[in-house]
């Protein structure tokens, strides 16, 4: 499948995720649920200051796309899985009074056959209403999220959200904005990746592509090759050669000013298992620095552990460790491609997103820095 191409954004809130003083107004709450290939996750948050507090949240593998690649349809397994988590995310606003609220499902919905029936079954199960956002809403969304982890030093940003269908990159420029205002001019670009003039410095999107390669999806292309090295091996070199017409790569440019942020389970994994936590931390993941040479050790090791060595090795989780070595594959692939050695991890993705657009739209937040 060829990748999407496009035809052809003021300071993000940092979640406070401290318990509140006293219980949140119901009508200060906002929700975002991001449901995607492998996971369901929601937020509900209320906006404090320039930033905002998480009230309640959720987290659940479902496996959606499971069998998506064989089959081009969503399996009836995946589907009662993906609504039994759906009924928790619904029980939670229901009990915390929230009026205000997107709930976006991505990749998985977009290529399914039979993703408009399992959207209204999720009506009628759940009371729920997804809404299938497309590629460059969710590129997009992952910038804005990304924004307070990019250094004033930088002059050329590559944003990465390895997904579980799909991977999202955006190359931004913003070598002509004011080191200060550089944050704040990538969270601008929630009005879109080509905004009307602006009197603010604008940040300037000179590509971004959709590759319909995840961790899920990738992996299922290579199920079939046993030897664990090679199926490593193949999944890196066949996803670099879906970046052929990414622009980035099609000259070789200065490592000097250039920054990758990553946001996804396999980077904050990665991170997590280069810092040896037994018990995820994000406090120590998000804004964590790698070089290439300690992400390359990661992996390396992963590869040494072998499938019955990463199943119980208690950095990866019972969770991430069938998709670990596809979403490496991806993460090596990229840092060969790139000019640079380091890679900032951001713990964060479409739900902060979808709450910062929410927010900003409603006007409810303060203009702030980071």
């Amino acid at each position: 499948m060829a990748p999407k191409r496009p035809n052809g954004a003021g300071a993000f809130p940092k979640a406070v995720e401290s318990p509140a003083p006293n219980p949140p107004d119901p009508g200060e709450l906002y929700a975002a649920l991001d449901l995607g290939t492998n996971s369901c996750r929601m937020l509900i948050a209320q906006p404090k200051g320039s930033g905002f507090h998480v009230v309640d949240s959720f987290s659940k593998s479902v496996q959606l796309g499971s069998g998506l690649e064989r089959t081009g349809r969503l399996s009836r397994s995946s589907m009662a899985r993906t609504v039994q988590a759906l009924r928790i995310c619904q029980q939670k606003l229901k009990r915390n009074k929230v009026l205000r609220m997107r709930l976006v499902t991505t990749e998985a919905c977009r290529r399914a056959h039979n993703a408009r029936e399992f959207i209204r079954q999720v009506k009628r199960e759940t009371g729920l209403t997804l809404e299938v956002i497309q590629p460059e809403e969710e590129a997009r969304l992952a910038v804005i999220s990304c924004a307070p982890l990019v250094s004033t030093r930088t002059e050329q940003l590559l944003v990465v959200d390895i997904g579980g269908g799909s991977t999202e990159l955006v190359w931004i420029d913003i070598s002509s904005v004011p080191r200060r205002d550089r944050p704040r001019a990538i969270m601008r670009l929630h009005a879109g990746f080509h905004p009307p003039e602006s009197p603010f410095p604008a940040a300037k999107v000179v590509d971004w592509i959709s590759v319909p390669l995840g961790v899920a999806t990738l992996r299922d292309q290579f199920s079939d090759v046993e030897d664990d090295s090679a199926r490593f091996a193949l999944m890196s070199w066949f996803f670099e050669e879906n970046l052929a017409e990414f622009a980035p790569y099609k000259d070789i440019q200065a490592r000097e000013g250039f920054q990758i942020v990553g946001t996804s389970g396999t980077v904050t994994t990665v991170a997590a298992s280069h810092l040896g936590l037994k018990r995820y931390d994000r406090t120590k993941v998000d804004g964590l620095r790698m070089t290439s040479d300690q992400i390359d050790k990661v992996i390396r090791g992963y590869l040494d552990l072998g499938p019955i060595g990463r199943r119980s090795d208690p950095r990866i989780g019972e969770d991430r460790q069938a998709l670990i070595m596809s979403g490496s594959a991806i993460l090596q692939a990229l840092l060969r491609c790139w000019p640079t050695d380091r890679l900032s991890v951001a713990d964060r993705g479409l739900r902060e997103g979808l709450l910062y657009a929410q927010m900003s739209a409603d006007g409810v937040l303060e203009d702030g820095v980071f």
